[in-house]
């Protein structure tokens, strides 16, 4: 199993030397990979299922946050939960999500992408709200395309972008994809990891049984889609307190990967449950061994 962190801007500040502490920390810990949310622009009275969001929440640019990141570890993966993908421009995209993981040597590796809630938000960027799954889409073809053209450059003609012989450099570091995992609560969401997904992270506030069936509607798209569904990593939320026996259970349902938040607001003892964290699993043990092999 894999453990990552969240570091929650909207509740932990945007304080740059705290987020240079945290991502230390959680390197130090033994976390394999640090994740960030986002939203583009709020209003008043915007929702998140029943959850009202105030107007004033910071959520600065998870992708610049995370190059700032990058900058002060040397080992923890960099991830985002999730990135509103029907917002950018695949084109620009491509380009930032490279440079952070060749600046960053190989880290930028688990951008999730997710479609967005608020109509408002959609329609602040030109986005037609009810279009921005097959805009989402869209978009992760053009990524993959971008990333692994030649100097001749390629071509590519869509409902939402076209180009002709478009050549976007630097490539990732050491590759020419980066996986693009899925995040989401809905069926198509889950249609969409089978087809074009490297991993799957649907959100959290999902019953049982609904969980289960999307999973399996990933994996029975995929290999519909001609694609192995056994390479699909499957990320889940998970709490800092969790015991031993809760993490057994979600690899006993196919999880590789949980994800956990600091609960305390005092960065003192948001620490404390990072360190408690890692002792439990034994997470800084793992990664000295790895790193000495």
């Amino acid at each position: 199993m894999k453990f990552g962190i969240s570091y929650s801007t909207p509740y932990y500040g945007t304080d740059p030397d705290r987020l240079m502490a945290f991502a230390q920390h959680a390197e130090a810990c033994g976390f394999e990979s640090i994740y960030l949310p986002d939203h583009i622009a709020l209003y008043p009275g915007a929702q998140v299922g029943a959850l009202e969001m105030p107007s004033t929440l910071p959520f600065p640019d998870p992708l610049d946050c995370l190059s700032f990141v990058a900058a002060a570890t040397r080992r923890i993966l960099l991830g985002t939960g999730v990135l509103l993908l029907p917002y950018r421009h695949p084109v620009v995209l491509a380009k930032r999500l490279a440079t952070i993981d060749v600046l960053s040597k190989g880290r930028m590796r688990l951008l999730t992408v997710g479609l967005g809630t608020l109509p408002r938000e959609a329609a602040a960027l030109g986005v037609d709200f009810a279009g921005r799954g097959r805009r989402a889409d869209e978009a992760i073809d053009v990524l993959r395309l971008l990333w692994s053209g030649g100097a001749d450059g390629v071509s590519y003609h869509g409902e939402f972008f076209s180009f002709d012989n478009l050549c976007v450099y630097p490539k990732p570091h050491e590759t020419q994809q980066l996986p693009i995992h899925i995040g989401g609560s809905s069926r198509a969401a889950a249609r969409r990891v089978g087809r074009r997904g490297d991993g799957y992270f649907p959100g959290g506030m999902l019953m049982p049984a609904e969980r289960a069936a999307q999973l399996e509607l990933a994996r029975a798209t995929a290999v519909e889609a001609g694609r192995d569904p056994s390479a699909l990593e499957y990320t889940r939320w998970g709490s800092i307190v969790m015991p031993p026996e809760r993490v057994a259970g979600f690899a006993a349902q196919g999880v590789t990967r949980i994800v956990v938040g600091a609960t305390a607001a005092d960065r003192a003892e948001q620490f404390d449950e990072m360190s408690a964290f890692s002792e439990r699993f034994g997470l800084a043990a793992v990664d000295r061994a790895e790193s000495d092999a």
